[in-house]
């Protein structure tokens, strides 16, 4: 009799969890359904946009069509490229901090776009120019499409300097902040949180995705040498390495950021002097070609007009 009522218990409960459960399930399914559905009510209330061509209109030309046929066309040429192709262009996109939200299949096939357009353009206008021959036509547009394909090369080999060399001018202050921020008692996690609140540049960017990284659990160093790749720049490897030495050896973490940041500081005073030092040699070039032809015309145009009336006024016998 007992055991009868305990599986009577038994079985009550658990239809009871499973009637609950499928209950959640579907309130939730019917609070969440249709997201856009409740995305496009709020726009309603707020008289903003009332349907969903509108929202689709709202957004721009390159989100709405250029983007989508690129990423379609990435997808197919990402079948015929070598995969270490395709991982050493993710690599260049990480360091120019990833332009477009691109991803490296679709970054090869504007290659060919950008191909496309250079040759394109450069033939016809070409077909405009009727006494040029024909070879000299196809030559340059031969060339004009040569430099379109390396054009994107080129756009994001300028993104990466540009994105290290901001890097290393905000790395001394940066790693002065973290180190006021240990020695006020604060973990190192908790300082690079800091760093990226106190600034908006690439290297706060850095910090705050390697916080995020050790958020869903990667281990603090993985998540300072993945910074470091990256970056792709020395002075943050070097960094990187001291951080976590210093984390393995338990050395003082204060002691070492100091001494990073005298380091960093120094190297950026000597970047400014080099950069210093090449300034005349860099001047050179605008002065022979620009200012020293407009110094000439000034200085000789008075003589030589006095010369060509002297001359002129000659009779000859």
């Amino acid at each position: 009799m007992i055991t009868v009522i305990i599986v009577v218990v038994v079985i009550a409960v658990v239809g009871g969890a499973v009637m609950l459960i499928v209950a959640g399930v579907r309130k939730a399914g019917k609070e969440e359904d249709d997201p856009l559905a409740a995305r496009m009510a709020e726009f309603s209330q707020r008289g903003e946009i009332n349907s969903l061509e509108e929202i689709e209109l709202s957004q721009s030309f390159s989100d709405r069509v250029v983007m989508p046929m690129m990423r379609r066309l990435g997808e197919l040429s990402a079948r015929f490229t070598p995969q270490h192709v395709l991982e050493q262009t993710r690599m260049r996109l990480e360091k120019a901090g990833n332009p477009g939200r691109m991803d490296a299949s679709t970054f090869m096939v504007i290659h060919f776009v950008s191909a496309a357009l250079f040759g394109g353009i450069i033939f016809l206008v070409s077909l405009l120019a009727k006494k040029m021959a024909m070879p000299t036509k196809l030559l340059i547009v031969l060339a004009m499409t040569l430099l379109g394909y390396f054009f994107p090369d080129l756009w994001i080999r300028s993104k990466i300097s540009g994105r290290q060399k901001q890097v290393r001018k905000a790395m001394p202050d940066a790693l002065d902040l973290l180190t006021i921020c240990v020695e006020a008692g604060l973990g190192f996690d908790a300082s690079m949180s800091k760093v990226s609140e106190k600034w908006d540049n690439e290297l706060s960017l850095a910090f705050a995705r390697v916080i995020k990284e050790i958020q869903l659990g990667k281990l603090r160093r993985d998540a300072l040498r993945d910074m470091s790749d990256r970056l792709g720049i020395a002075e943050m490897t070097s960094f990187v390495a001291a951080v976590i030495q210093s984390e393995m050896l338990g050395v003082s973490m204060a002691k070492v950021l100091r001494i990073q940041s005298d380091q960093m500081r120094l190297k950026r005073r000597q970047r400014a002097e080099e950069e210093a030092h090449k300034a005349p040699i860099k001047m050179v070039f605008p002065m022979v070609l620009i200012i020293f032809p407009a110094l000439i015309i000034v200085l000789m145009a008075p003589a030589g007009m006095s010369l060509y009336e002297a001359f002129s006024n000659l009779t000859l016998f």
